[in-house]
């Protein structure tokens, strides 16, 4: 029971503690006197009395501070989901309410580290154990070496490589210790360079790139809004069937650029629409890791684009496919 939480400052309280344990004292001594009884005695009671009121309106006070203490202690050993009761207006109820926000920081940052962990064991457990077992062939003999085997190890070790890299970009773009190299650079020029080098690798998939007005330019770090780029379209061609088209189309509103890839592939779910920027999360079975996929690209690139102060997200394709639509700050044309 909290008499005292609908006051606002602990200050008040305390005022309110101490004038109920006066008027207690007086009102027993007064008492006590009226009836005779001997004033050691009404000292005594009165005293008691006023003990016990103080007692319980400070405890009220005072319990918010010692479920934090236990949720503490409970935190300390690794349990992040206790709370403390915050229905306080004071100061106190003020620290709760932190308390058990911060609480719940801790326990979504401690899942997504087990989650990591998870993945991370997963994505790197494939790739190893299918150079262990071609290793283990090639040793006994059951297999020859062969341009064919070389290879399928070739594309084991490199997608290893592209999981570690990625860890580290996603690491230190998370810590802010990847800081951003802005110039002015034309977009179409960029998107030319990132879609001549989806072409190596395509697979008869059309690709087209539109910007408008041709000299639109963008305020930020090229090298790595190539990353981003690179991988939308990298991610568009690997979705899209056979002879499909993919476009990638720029433009100017105002001084932000919109930057859009769309493709004709299966699409995104419209309930999925927001994870897909989540690590480590694929949508559907289209993007299995079995296809080169290991679902920290657009985690990569959703900070990339925060980090300019942009925006990120997809939009379904029409009427079939998915459009992922960038926006990035711009340039006025004509303007440095």
């Amino acid at each position: 029971m909290r008499p005292l939480d609908p006051l606002s400052s602990i200050k008040t309280k305390l005022g309110v503690v101490i004038v109920a344990s006066v008027a207690v004292t007086v009102a027993v001594h007064t008492l006590g006197i009226r009836a005779g009884i001997p004033l050691l005695v009404v000292g005594t009671a009165s005293g008691a009395l006023s003990l016990l009121m103080v007692q319980f309106l400070a405890r009220g006070m005072t319990s918010p501070l010692r479920e934090m203490v236990s949720a503490a202690r409970t935190m300390s050993r690794g349990d992040y989901s206790k709370r403390v009761t915050a229905t306080s207006r004071d100061e106190v109820g003020e620290l709760a309410r932190a308390f058990n926000a911060m609480a719940s920081e801790l326990e979504q940052v401690d899942r997504m580290r087990r989650d990591l962990i998870a993945n991370v064991s997963h994505e790197l457990r494939t790739p190893i154990s299918a150079l262990q077992a071609v290793l283990e062939n090639l040793i006994d003999g059951v297999e020859e070496p062969d341009p064919v085997t070389f290879t399928t190890m070739h594309e084991q070790v490199r997608r290893l490589g592209r999981l570690v890299t990625q860890l580290l970009d996603l690491s230190r773009l998370e810590s802010g210790a990847v800081p951003l190299q802005r110039t002015h650079f034309r977009i179409e020029d960029l998107l030319q360079q990132a879609v001549r080098e989806s072409k190596l690798h395509s697979r008869n998939v059309h690709l087209t790139v539109s910007v408008d007005p041709p000299d639109l330019t963008v305020d930020g770090d090229q090298e790595r809004v190539h990353q981003v780029m690179a991988n939308l379209i990298e991610n568009a061609v690997r979705h899209s069937p056979e002879d499909a088209e993919v476009t990638v189309a720029a433009h100017g509103n105002e001084r932000r650029v919109t930057i859009e890839v769309a493709d004709e592939g299966p699409g995104i779910p419209q309930n999925e629409a927001s994870r897909v920027f989540e690590r480590f999360y694929r949508a559907d079975a289209a993007r299995s890791s079995t296809q080169g996929g290991t679902g920290l690209g657009l985690a990569i690139a959703r900070w990339i684009v925060d980090l300019h102060g942009g925006e990120i997200r997809v939009d379904s394709g029409r009427p079939v496919g998915c459009r992922m639509v960038v926006t990035l700050p711009g340039i006025a044309p004509g303007k440095d």
